[in-house]
């Protein structure tokens, strides 16, 4: 049977980059590889053509041969399956290791290096007021910090941990493992020290060998004016400790804002409704609408319509970190009494008269104010 085309079997047009081929071939080996696929001969066949693919396609010289002839110089003994090392394959281990548990050994991760601690979230609720304005609250957080007796190492005062023999310090072993294909070595986490690389013979009491205690602190927090419900202010460096000398990780603040009842904010903007008693909407007059800086006049034109916005300019919320402010709305709510005394409904029947309109229709019917007032 004719062998399938090294390009085709790695899904590639001929004439691909190094690179290209590189990666057809993590994807199918991975795919087919028999840690994967276990008892499964099909898989065993197509990742055995898959190596002899790439051990030809990879070869700059065998390439050139292959790209010429075919598989004229390139037979079932052209290709060596035993005596691969995945640790030396330029990364194909590390993507071995994600799928078959450490590089066919088991947890191939280093644990020895710094790390950097885990991040942590606190939920800060506010008053409308204290997030116009801004605000210092008082947190208290319970986070793993570097034990302060042993200094983070674990050992007891007077000792320190001593270097792990089998794997010297690295916290990675290598291991050999045979398979139909042949010998693999890959590197994995080191079964006595567990990756850490040092053992601690005499533990400290304190942190009972771990490097690490629980600790509650209480931090300050500057909430700038102007944060609103779903804000998020990062403080670097609060949260967990890092490990093996790592850094910190970071403390997030979520801003949740108590509504105002008063004020509807809408971004740095707010608004804002005002009754106005039909007559002053009409005639004009002066009024005084509250804002978060305290009362302030304003002088309401005359024949104002309901639902007219007035802006007040610079009255809103200030920016986050800026000096500008947002603007404040004031929605005119044109108050009609529901009742009237006689000698307010003469003076609006007068008011029709003036404006050409007849009080009563003369058919027993309710006048123009009637109809709107009752």
């Amino acid at each position: 049977m004719a062998k399938q085309d090294y390009y085709e079997l790695l899904g590639l047009e001929k004439g691909a980059s190094d690179d290209e081929i590189k990666r057809a071939f993590r994807k199918q080996a991975l795919k087919y590889h028999p840690d994967r696929n276990p008892g499964d001969k099909e898989a065993e066949e197509k990742f055995k053509e898959l190596n002899e693919a790439y051990q030809v396609l990879s070869d700059p010289q065998k390439k050139a041969q292959y790209d010429q002839f075919g598989h004229t110089d390139f037979g079932s003994g052209g290709f060596n399956a035993g005596g691969f090392d995945f640790s030396e394959m330029g990364g194909f281990g590390d993507i071995f290791e994600s799928f078959f548990g450490g590089g066919f050994g088991g947890g191939g991760r280093r644990r020895n290096g710094p790390q950097r601690g885990a991040d942590m979230e606190y939920v800060v609720t506010l008053s409308f007021e204290e997030a116009v304005f801004g605000v210092e609250k008082e947190i208290s957080i319970t986070r793993s910090e570097n034990c302060e007796t042993c200094n983070g190492s674990g050992a007891k005062a007077g000792t320190s941990p001593k270097t792990c023999t089998k794997c010297n310090g690295s916290g990675q072993i290598r291991v050999q493992r045979q398979t139909p294909l042949g010998s693999f070595v890959s590197n994995t986490t080191c079964d006595v020290c567990g990756g850490k690389g040092k053992i601690i013979e005499t533990p400290c009491n304190d942190c009972k060998g771990k490097g690490k205690v629980r600790k509650t602190r209480k931090i300050k927090v500057a909430i700038p004016a102007g944060v609103d419900t779903g804000n998020v202010m990062p403080l670097r460096g609060q949260g967990e400790h890092g490990a093996n000398g790592g850094p910190a990780g970071d403390l997030y603040i979520k801003i949740n804002v108590t509504p105002s009842k008063v004020f509807k904010r809408q971004g740095f903007d707010l608004y804002i409704d005002y009754k106005l008693n039909m007559a002053k909407a009409a005639l004009g007059t002066e009024i005084k609408v509250a804002t978060v800086d305290g009362d302030v006049k304003y002088t309401v034109p005359a024949g104002t319509q309901p639902g007219t916005l007035f802006r007040l300019k610079g009255k809103g919320v200030p920016r986050v970190n800026s000096s500008g402010r947002g603007d404040q709305y004031v929605n005119v709510i044109v108050d009609v009494p529901k009742n009237l005394n006689e000698k307010q409904k003469e003076a609006l029947e007068a008011f029709l008269e003036a404006s050409g309109e007849k009080a009563e229709d003369g058919k027993g019917k309710k006048g123009f104010f009637d109809k709107i007032l009752h």
